[in-house]
């Protein structure tokens, strides 16, 4: 998705770096990389762009907080703006809970004059590697049929939509990834979930934490929802629950690309 371009030649890319192994960089973002002026992003993924060694020697780095998402996208629009061409880092895939909606929320909601000037700059978003992709293939297919991806972090919305939407994905027997668990401010909220999983599914559903996939301390554990503990996810750890359907095979777990037929019901 893009913008109409400018005449000048500031442009802004919101680029995916994938989920931690620098192979895992797509080649359309190495590109870019190789041709920016300025990089924005979370401490953690400016360090990540420095530990790329000689791609980020050329670029002016930006790191700042991960609670100032919305300010660093208004930033990003100012620099690419004035004629810079700027790199918005995410990890994984920059639209899957990441920095493209905070930057076309604080291009919404800019004041006019900075709306019809930020207008004017070339917005692409690059896609990369999720983590929910790269662990379901460290896995095996976990998500071979129908899943969706819940963020279980309650800071942009309340606990009461996640607990529904928890509820109706396992009534709709889908599989299920979740982003951000458990972190120390929330060291409950998975445990919440854990509870609603086990109110909704039977207790020999996998369940498999995958943590740091790709890297070099990568950690991968398959268990069923009777075993599973808070303490097995931390903010580092994507979480796959599985549908009723999904089962082992070896050392891996999958789920088949068929559904069995519902019975028919009785007029």
């Amino acid at each position: 998705m893009s913008s109409t371009p400018s005449s000048h030649a500031g442009w802004l890319r919101i680029v995916g770096l994938g989920p931690g192994d620098g192979t895992l960089i797509t080649p359309q973002v190495h590109a870019s990389i190789a041709d920016a002026t300025d990089a924005l992003g979370y401490f953690p993924y400016v360090e990540r762009l420095q530990a790329e060694g000689h791609l980020s020697t050329h670029i002016r780095l930006h790191a700042s907080d991960n609670r100032e998402e919305i300010a660093r996208a208004r930033h990003a629009l100012q620099l690419a703006a004035s004629g810079a061409r700027v790199l918005m880092l995410s990890s994984g895939d920059p639209g899957v809970f990441a920095m493209a909606a905070a930057v076309f929320e604080a291009l919404d909601t800019a004041a006019e004059a900075d709306k019809n000037t930020w207008l004017q700059v070339s917005i692409e978003v690059q896609p990369g590697i999720t983590a929910m992709l790269a662990a379901a293939a460290r896995l095996g297919a976990p998500l071979g049929h129908d899943f969706c991806a819940i963020n279980l972090s309650d800071n942009l919305k309340p606990w009461p939509i996640i607990e529904q939407r928890l509820r109706l994905a396992a009534q709709a027997d889908f599989a299920m990834a979740f982003y951000n668990p458990r972190s120390q401010s929330r060291p409950t909220g998975f445990m919440r979930t854990l509870d609603v999983l086990r109110e909704c599914c039977e207790p020999q559903r996998l369940i498999a934490f995958a943590r740091n996939t790709s890297r070099i301390d990568e950690r991968l554990v398959v268990c069923t929802l009777a075993e599973a503990t808070p303490e097995m996810a931390d903010m580092r750890t994507l979480v796959i629950v599985g549908s009723s359907q999904t089962r082992r095979i070896g050392p891996h777990i999958y789920t088949p690309r068929s559904y069995p037929e519902l019975p028919h019901s009785t007029p």
